[in-house]
């Protein structure tokens, strides 16, 4: 659906005679992203689309394909989690191999799904999809999160995409809401080896976790297995340095590549 709201939008803003960067100025938003939202590596936000059918007359036809195309780039599986996700007022994210979705930028993102098996046109629904998960970073009053990420994922990937990720993670650890902690390899074994976890705190207090393999991921409520790993969290946070540590840390990573 992203593709075909790439077309549509290409086509109706030419039939127009506007240029990408008049459209960008009449919804508000940067000319950079209204050639993403044309190829379909980027789905407009609601408001954004709102605007895009107010400035084009088209009613609310991107508005409806913004909602699908979002949710055609969720896998079935993720759905769940994605709800979750959007509604917590806080999220604690434990990940040993590879930096957490929300904070990857989007060349770090397209290696990571390359890498996998999907065909190059998925790779794109995908990404778009992780990058419009992180808006939830950027609203007025974000949850409150806490990320929690071994050395070891900040040596992995081709240097030059390594080097934008390590200095965007840097950059978002120093939002006021957004904490980065790293494990260093001098900390030994510890329990996060045995794989990554997320747990949320929605606003009624309920506190979820969702648990991702190879296959799919799953949502976790029973509260004795979510207690479980709260305190696997608490024991990987013990091992974890100060967040001004891990950023200079993750700064003296970037020197090195």
């Amino acid at each position: 659906m992203s593709a075909y709201l790439a077309l549509v939008l290409k086509h109706e803003r030419g039939k127009r005679g506007l240029t990408q960067d008049q459209v960008a100025e009449a919804v508000h938003v940067s000319g950079s992203l209204i050639a993403m939202f044309e190829t379909g590596r980027r789905v407009p936000q609601p408001d954004t689309a709102r605007r895009l059918d107010e400035l084009l007359g088209t009613g609310d036809l991107f508005a409806r394909m913004a909602v699908e195309a979002r949710r055609d780039a969720q896998p079935g599986w993720f759905r769940p989690w994605a709800e979750v996700e959007r509604e917590a007022t806080s999220l604690r994210c434990f990940e040993p191999v590879i930096i957490p979705g929300l904070l990857q930028t989007e060349g770090y993102a397209r290696a990571a799904l390359a890498s996998g098996l999907f065909v190059p046109e998925k790779v794109e629904e995908h990404v778009a999809f992780r990058m419009e998960r992180q808006a939830l970073l950027d609203r007025k009053e974000p949850p409150l999160t806490i990320f929690v990420i071994d050395e070891a994922a900040l040596r992995r990937g081709e240097p030059a995409v390594l080097k934008e990720q390590l200095l965007h993670l840097a950059e978002v650890g120093l939002r006021t809401r957004v904490l980065v902690h790293v494990v260093p390899c001098d900390a030994g074994p510890y329990i996060g080896q045995s794989g990554p976890f997320t747990l949320a705190e929605a606003a009624g207090g309920e506190h979820l976790a969702f648990l991702e393999d190879q296959l799919e991921g799953r949502v976790l409520a029973d509260p004795k297995r979510v207690s479980t790993l709260v305190r696997a969290w608490e024991a990987v946070r013990a091992v974890a340095l100060p967040r001004d540590q891990s950023r200079d840390l993750i700064l003296k990573q970037v020197n090195e590549l």
